[in-house]
């Protein structure tokens, strides 16, 4: 009894520490949401600023220094506390697979509220969120407006040579200015990749970034009409000339007005129906984001910029690392050309990369376009393939139609430049907690569910699993795209009849089996470059904890880069007045400083953990690698000039496989019958597709109906 005990301690320890660090992370939060609710009242600003400001301001930091006290601080304290947090539950290796999601008390808070409409899928606990928000909001306009109004009467709009009616068009300007900073402070979070701060909440980037689109949205609204109150206000008051200055000790209208215009191309290019015609102009206008950030420090000064810093400053570390990651080329081993105009992409794995299921990776390809960016799902397993990672990729944009042109001509190329960004997944195998999984896939949405499926077959060969039941229900337009199970299993090694896998694939606009046009299986090698290597982990297996040594770092010598320079430069100019020195010539060296403390931090980091990477990279320098496993070979289940249909490969696959033609999924009728007191409900596919499931989870009729949305289509 006393070895067990022992046993278990260390991983009691973790969890106690763990706890603890959420309890300390959800008090900062709480005091820095207090500072957002308090900022608009005449107790902030007339007893708990000026309290701190006199215990705080000194000649090193200025009035700066309360504000990165009590704005920035205390978002990248969490963000480090985070990184321990992330990192010791990588230590701890147990899964979620005891309890399920029924026996949860917030289960009912994860069920969709609103299935349809601009939102597009809400849960209750979006929404509750999406509430408090707009309150704040709105609670912060109504305080402000009050404050500003009071002071204004005809005597005090006279004396400024000024109508009651424009003085208050100032005062609203201003105030839809201020709540657009409180937007622009939580803008950057949901795109900051390697976020410790959104994984410690249970959110990945890719879950996330509808809350960018929902901010991107609100942020320019009130942006927009800050502009116009002040422009119609200065038009008013013949004072239209005020868009021409740029002040030196004061706010630049200029900057502003050009940071507006920078946004607004932005926001114009964001709303779906330009952005899915016409991605490529969507995607290069979003790099006006650099504009629009500089022009606005520039506009505002770097000491109001503290305000909204954390969010973006996080965004900046992991913006670096990516561009770091990405100069190295990846070792691109060989691609499967699949009859269904897809390609399995199969890179080379460094043994200590380590990533979970439905995790994602961006890939650029120099030859096709040496901007774009695109994420697909890792379909390989970290457990079952030990030395690859594969992604698929179906022939659907324009992007990954030349791709596909590519390497499906006659003579393919003999050496694939490519750049990869990741991987980044959950923090967790949440799906483990569920004794029955529904997956749910439209067309090329089926990948996500390939490492799914291959971590379930590994865990039910090597322990014991909870999870008893599988249902994969495929929905294809053609017969020709059914291929794409065919990467569904990695190694024939795992017994699949041992595997409780039950495939529902519907043909939807055909209504048998056609045999026109057959395509086979074709595998591409690729020759190794000596400049290629491993895809690898940025920051190794401990990249949490360089993380969290990369914010404190820089952060600590972008202190005091700022502390010396405002001691022995600024300081001596104007003794902390902000009336003498150039607010350009300040926000200049802050933002200098800045990136080169990132850039230090940053790249040291990187240069460490990349020797250590390249000695775990001596055992795989022998570039003759076997055929990655799993790849479809020229067995395919469905096209073969050799074999018929019967005798493909993996029998067992084939005979736990029902194909429907010509009609689609009666999603409700398949889950009805169903059994489990915990059913997880994972979506992949279009958008009506998952608004369908969302609707019957979401019905008051199923309380054991847990739905989760995998989906790029944002």
């Amino acid at each position: 009894m006393d070895s067990v005990e022992r046993r278990e301690t260390p991983d009691e320890g973790i969890k106690t520490i763990q706890f603890g660090i959420r309890l300390l992370i959800m008090v900062i939060f709480l005091g820095y949401i207090m500072i957002w609710v308090m900022m608009p009242t005449n107790t902030f600003w007339q007893h708990w600023l000026p309290d701190i400001q006199d215990k705080v301001n000194s000649t090193y930091f200025g009035r700066q220094g309360t504000n990165f006290l009590i704005y920035t601080f205390p978002i990248l304290f969490v963000a480090v506390l985070g990184c321990i947090y992330l990192h010791l539950g990588e230590k701890d290796v147990g899964r979620s697979n005891g309890s399920t999601a029924k026996n949860s008390r917030l289960v009912q808070w994860r069920r969709p509220a609103f299935v349809k409409g601009p939102l597009g899928i809400v849960s209750w606990t979006e929404l509750f969120f999406l509430s408090t928000f707009i309150a704040l909001l709105l609670w912060s306009f109504s305080a402000y407006i009050h404050s500003m109004f009071a002071n204004i009467t005809r005597q005090s709009a006279a004396q400024m040579g000024e109508k009651v009616w424009e003085a208050k068009l100032e005062s609203a300007g201003l105030t839809l200015g201020l709540l657009g900073n409180i937007c622009l402070a939580f803008l950057f979070f949901p795109v900051t990749r390697s976020s410790s701060v959104m994984r410690v909440i249970g959110l990945t980037s890719e879950s996330s970034i509808k809350y960018h689109i929902w901010l991107g949205h609100i942020t320019m609204s009130l942006f927009t009409a800050h502009g116009f109150c002040y422009i119609i206000f200065w038009a008013s008051t013949n004072q239209i000339s005020e868009m021409l200055k740029w002040e030196k000790v004061w706010m630049s209208n200029v900057a502003g007005e050009v940071a507006l215009l920078a946004g607004l191309a932005m926001w114009s290019t964001s709303f779906p129906c330009i952005r899915r015609k016409f991605f490529e102009l969507f995607f290069y206008t979003h790099y006006l984001y650099i504009i629009f950030i500089v022009l606005f420090i520039f506009h505002v000064g770097f000491s109001y910029f503290c305000i909204t810093l954390p969010g973006f400053y996080l965004f900046l570390i992991d913006r670096y690392l990516r561009f770091l990651q990405s100069q190295q080329k990846a070792r691109l081993v060989s691609a499967c050309i699949l009859p269904c105009e897809a390609v399995e992409l199969n890179f080379s794995k460094s043994p200590g990369l380590s990533y979970n299921p439905t995790s994602s990776m961006f890939i650029n390809v120099p030859g096709i376009s040496k901007l774009q960016w695109h994420p697909f799902t890792i379909t390989s397993n970290n457990n079952t393939d030990q030395d690859r990672l594969s992604v698929v990729i179906k022939s659907t944009g324009s992007w990954s139609r030349l791709l596909y042109q590519q390497l499906s001509q006659p003579i393919p190329p003999e050496h694939l430049e490519v750049s990869v960004e990741g991987p980044y997944g959950p923090a967790s195998t949440h799906f483990f907690r569920h004794n029955t999984l529904v997956l749910i896939s439209g067309g090329s949405g089926i990948t996500p569910f390939c490492s799914i499926i291959r971590e379930l077959l590994f865990s039910t060969s090597t322990r014991s699993c909870s999870t008893k039941q599988v249902l994969l229900i495929a929905a294809f337009k053609k017969s020709v795209d059914l291929t794409m199970l065919d990467v569904l299993v990695s190694d024939a090694n795992y017994n699949i009849t041992q595997f409780p896998l039950r495939i529902e694939a519907y043909v939807t606009r055909e209504k048998e089996l056609t045999s026109d046009d057959q395509k086979l299986f074709q595998t591409i090698w690729f020759k190794p470059s000596a400049t290629d290597a491993p895809v690898s982990a940025i920051l190794g297996s401990n990249s949490w904890l360089w993380l969290g040594a990369i914010i404190s770092s820089s952060f600590l010598t972008f202190l005091l880069l700022i502390g010396i320079v405002t001691r022995y430069y600024i300081y001596p100019i104007d003794h902390n007045t902000n009336m003498r020195f150039s607010y350009a010539e300040k926000s200049a060296l802050n933002m200098l400083f800045g990136c080169v403390s990132v850039a230090l931090a940053a790249t040291t980091a990187f240069i460490w953990n990349k020797k250590q990477n390249a000695k775990e990279m001596i055992q795989i320098q022998n570039v003759d690698v076997p055929m990655p496993k799993g790849s479809p070979g020229p067995g395919s289940w469905l096209y073969n000039g050799e074999r018929e249909l019967e005798s493909f490969p993996h029998e067992s696959l084939f005979q736990n496989t029902k194909v429907h033609y010509g009609e689609r999924p009666n999603f409700k009728k398949l889950l009805q019958e169903c059994e489990g007191s915990s059913i997880g409900i994972l979506v992949s596919g279009p958008k009506k597709m998952r608004q369908e499931v969302a609707a019957i989870c979401s019905s008051s009729e199923v309380d054991n109906l847990h739905f989760e949305s995998i989906s790029f289509s944002w």
